[in-house]
């Protein structure tokens, strides 16, 4: 008995030492780093045997953490390989925090883009700049135009297409188009656009009052950005003839150098100077049009006043105005409607939102906040999906989480409503709030109402509410049925203006 022990022992500690030999000869075969760092520890005279073999464990430790690293290279090659669109998927997840407010713009994001003594543009940093989130606008911007009393704008064309909307003054704009001059009067609520390179300038005919302009731009050349062209001009605006050689504008213009030099070099006070009472006059008297009156006279190159159509919506809560693309031409070509809001102190417009317009906000005047719901950020705090039941370990998620994304708002501050974006719109107790929208993809927009007379809700079936909300339907319907107002609602009151609405 003892012999065969022995036996059976002495074959298994063969089997043993044939298992290691085959393994090390399949390592040496994979890697021929490995086998020659092996054969250079066996023939280290130096050496004693147990030092070999600690030197041939160091090569084969070696060859698994190089293997290790070989693998961790494929896996990363892997997602290198990713498609685009994967990609930057997984990166709007990963970086859909990037901001706390990615939907709210104030003084400091926008750009000063000409400042005089008469006035300033400023314009609005690209949309795209801010989040990724709002990729979807990275064609589009805002500029505000401010000019002082009697002010002049000078002549310039843009690589943009313009929707100049007059907040407050008054003024005359002239455009060129088609080998045609056009002036205009404008005023508040007086809409009008200005295609893609036509050349246009305007002047404050006002001699107390500021002219303020909210521009809506929408790029043609650069997605997202847009240049303005002076042609006259000289030092400041540097006229874009300054561009080419002399040689050329002599042949141009049959000029000699001398009077080319005078021409484009005389002009240094800015593309914003002041006018004097006499060319006022000249200027004002050459407007060839006026603003139609809906539906009748609708010029397609001249301006569109908003306050001329009844209000879409109004209570004693507020008014809403709104020009769709079927109101103006210059609309329709562009795909976007224009709206402005009054919002009585102390009231709110909302819940609602629109079915597929994206709506950038430019508050006017007055002071107030707004409330959002967003399933693009995620809460703090709160996890992605609960677990299921017992046994299971699948992440569940039954629907999105929303964020309440909120803003202060007042003149100059800008906010976007992404399209089906659920949103309120609070007017503060001391003044009205009112504000101008630009909608994009405009075509086939719906308002759905969420509250009051009108809302969605209250469209559903009996049984549709009871599986909805989890309650019998007369008391889903009992609660959603008390506000028999529309659109415009009486506001929360200060308390939760100053305090929860924003914690």
């Amino acid at each position: 008995m003892e012999f065969k022990a022995n036996k059976v022992s002495l074959a298994l500690l063969l089997l043993s030492l044939l298992v290691l030999l085959c393994a090390s000869l399949a390592l040496a075969k994979q890697d021929p780093e490995l086998k020659q760092c092996k054969h250079q520890c066996k023939h280290q005279r130096q050496f004693d045997e147990q030092q070999k073999e600690r030197c041939e464990r160091s090569c084969e430790e070696y060859y698994r953490e190089k293997r290790e690293r070989e693998k961790e290279r494929e896996v990363n090659s892997i997602r290198e390989e990713e498609s685009y669109d994967e990609r930057e998927e997984r990166e709007d997840e990963e970086q859909e925090e990037e901001d706390n407010n990615p939907y709210v713009f104030d003084d400091e994001d926008f750009e000063t883009r000409v400042e005089t003594e008469e006035g300033s543009v400023r314009s609005l940093e690209r949309f795209t700049q801010r989040s990724k989130l709002l990729r979807g606008l990275k064609n589009y911007r805002v500029a505000i135009l401010e000019a002082n009393p009697h002010a002049f704008i000078s002549p310039h064309h843009n690589d943009a297409h313009l929707v100049l909307f007059v907040a407050d003054g008054e003024a005359t704009i002239s455009l060129v188009r088609d080998e045609k001059r056009k002036s205009f009067n404008l005023g508040p609520g007086d809409i009008i656009g200005v295609p893609a390179g036509t050349p246009f300038y305007m002047i404050n005919r006002n001699e107390n009052k500021k002219l303020y302009i909210v521009q809506f731009i929408i790029a043609v050349s650069i997605p997202g950005k847009f240049e303005a062209f002076y042609g006259p001009g000289g030092e400041d605006p540097e006229s874009f003839y300054s561009a080419f050689s002399r040689e050329v504008l002599e042949a141009a213009l049959k000029a000699p150098r001398s009077q080319l030099d005078k021409l484009f070099h005389e002009q240094r006070e800015g593309s914003i100077t002041k006018a004097s009472k006499e060319q006022i006059r000249a200027l004002s008297q050459h407007k060839e049009g006026t603003a139609s009156i809906w539906p009748f006279g609708r010029d397609s190159s001249g301006p569109f006043n908003l306050f001329n159509k009844y209000p879409s919506q109004s209570n004693q809560f507020g008014s809403l105005y709104e020009a769709f693309p079927y109101d103006y031409k210059q609309l329709q070509d562009l795909d976007i409607s224009v709206a402005f809001a009054n919002i009585t102190r102390g009231s709110m417009a909302g819940p609602f939102y629109y079915s597929s317009a994206t709506k950038i906000s430019v508050v006017v005047d007055g002071e107030g906040y707004f409330e959002m719901a967003c399933p693009h950020l995620s809460s703090s705090g709160s996890s992605r999906g609960q677990r299921g039941g017992s046994g299971s370990s699948r992440s569940q998620k039954s629907s999105p989480r929303y964020k309440k994304v909120s803003g202060r708002l007042r003149p100059g501050v800008v906010f976007v409503t992404p399209a089906s974006h659920p949103v309120a719109v609070i007017a503060s107790q001391n003044s009205n709030l009112q504000v101008v929208c630009f909608e994009v993809n405009a075509k086939g927009n719906i308002r759905y109402l969420l509250a009051g007379k009108g809302n969605i809700l209250s469209k559903f079936e009996a049984a549709a509410k009871e599986l909805a909300f989890g309650l019998p339907s007369r008391e889903v319907e009992r609660i959603l049925g008390r506000q028999d107002h529309e659109l415009f609602f009486e506001g929360p009151n200060k308390q939760e203006e100053d305090g929860r609405a924003f914690e």
